[in-house]
């Protein structure tokens, strides 16, 4: 299955988590899509509950099944916990630190700017969002890029920027300064749930 391109707000309203990071999906309707979403009381199989978590983070990060599976697999061959290992490397694409850093509003938005090119890691274009970003290594901007509105209008509401990254805002570089502890990811995942599904 490849990478879902649909309405975003259907998916966080049938997870119940705003995947867009803003909130706004669950705002005015905080249940399931439908006709019958509103009065919906379903209770989810372990495999259900499974599922659904997975789902959360795939669609989270906006990765295709098999990019998703693949990455897992990774993190099963490293050192330490596999959850908090995958986490991580979720967070070390380039997209997502893009839109960490605050030059994107939404995951999708930080995919773009990558693939258009308007990206560059230790001062080398960049077009790839899959990219794993290392400790130590500067994010920025190509030169003309800089003055995109759409990039200084992201900026301007930014209102967090995670501690293992530094930012310069004279220079719009971002340095990804160490790896992050799995406190500082998404709270609201249960990893080992996600665990369990790869395990059946």
């Amino acid at each position: 299955m490849s990478r879902y391109l649909g309405p975003t707000w259907k998916i966080s309203r049938r997870l119940g988590i705003s995947l867009s990071g803003t909130g706004k999906e669950l705002a005015k309707r905080p249940y399931a899509p439908g006709q019958h979403g509103p009065t919906q009381r379903r209770k989810l199989s372990e495999y259900g509950l499974q599922l659904q978590e997975k789902q959360k983070l795939r669609f989270m990060y906006g990765l295709s099944e098999r990019q998703f599976a693949n990455l897992f697999n990774e993190a099963q061959r490293m050192k330490g916990t596999t959850g908090e290992n995958f986490m991580i490397l979720l967070e070390q694409r380039l997209d997502n630190l893009v839109y960490r850093l605050g030059w994107a509003r939404t995951r999708r938005g930080a995919r773009q700017l990558v693939n258009h090119g308007h990206v560059t890691v230790n001062g080398k274009r960049v077009d790839i969002p899959s990219y794993r970003v290392q400790p130590g290594d500067t994010i920025g901007l190509v030169e003309k890029s800089k003055n995109l509105v759409s990039i200084k209008e992201a900026l301007s509401v930014r209102s967090y920027l995670p501690e293992y990254l530094s930012y310069d805002e004279e220079k719009m570089e971002g340095v990804l300064t160490r790896l992050p502890e799995r406190s500082e990811l998404p709270a609201e995942i249960q990893e080992s749930l996600i665990v369990e599904y790869y395990s059946r």
